[in-house]
């Protein structure tokens, strides 16, 4: 396991750096949480070094992001690095696997990015609040209207990292609304109804596989909404069973 006190002053002690101070045993407990997911023996094998998930990888084309680096990271246990790359380098992976197709060792740099995601969200690191942030206006349309997006939520705004050609989607954008047949889609009031039992199961799936959790360590405000909303739902749907029943 790689350390001293320099590296670990420079990234959890330097008061320079915009990541937040993490002391040794904040450090260790999230490797410990990304080492014990069970997928984690079966996205890392080894590694040769060799460089080809990087050099075959679309976002390191484009990002300062390199699925070898993560992979060395965690192979040799560097508690700082890997910090420090999941203040915003694991955010820059596109999730594509290209890199698992072409590893000689077999291993899943992707694989290994999303549970380091995955434990970011856990530990409610700055850096997972900033880029779910931008989500949380879908996820609270998806659980009060069930539909996911409106047209007009597709915006610059919305999505700040499209990059300098977006100036061609966006500037027909409003004629493009305009000629969606149904007119409540140009905004993003409900398009049409979903069933009230669709949307609590929905909900309760949330609810039994964590995501709720999860939602709460990130966004507290946008849980606490969305759990005001279901409570409702819940309490519309438990009276229709009952009218059912009469």
């Amino acid at each position: 396991m790689q350390s001293g006190t320099t590296r670990i002053q420079k990234y959890i002690g330097d008061p320079v750096s915009e990541a937040p101070i993490m002391n040794r045993n904040d450090l260790e407990e999230v490797f410990v949480d990304i080492q014990k997911d069970i997928r984690f023996d079966h996205e890392l094998n080894g590694c040769l070094n060799c460089g080809i998930c990087t050099a075959t990888c679309p976002a390191a084309h484009y990002y300062d992001f390199s699925p070898r680096e993560i992979v060395q990271l965690l192979w040799t246990e560097n508690l700082e690095g890997i910090y420090d790359a999941m203040q915003e380098k694991i955010w820059s992976c596109a999730q594509c696997y290209t890199c698992a197709a072409r590893c000689p060792f077999g291993n899943s740099p992707g694989g290994l990015v999303m549970i380091m995601r995955e434990v970011a969200i856990k530990h409610g690191m700055q850096s997972a609040k900033d880029v779910l942030r931008p989500f949380s206006r879908v996820m609270l349309k998806l659980i009060s209207t069930g539909n996911q997006l409106a047209p007009d939520m597709i915006n610059p705004e919305h999505f700040a990292d499209w990059g300098p050609n977006i100036a061609k989607i966006d500037a027909p954008l409003k004629l493009l609304r305009q000629a969606i047949p149904m007119p409540t889609l140009n905004t993003t009031e409900t398009a049409w109804e979903v069933n009230l039992k669709t949307s609590v199961e929905l909900y309760t799936i949330w609810e039994m596989t964590g995501v709720l959790e999860q939602l709460e360590t990130i966004d507290e405000n946008l849980f606490d909404v969305i759990s005001d909303i279901m409570d409702e739902k819940r309490e519309d749907y438990e009276d229709w069973l009952e009218d059912q029943d009469d």
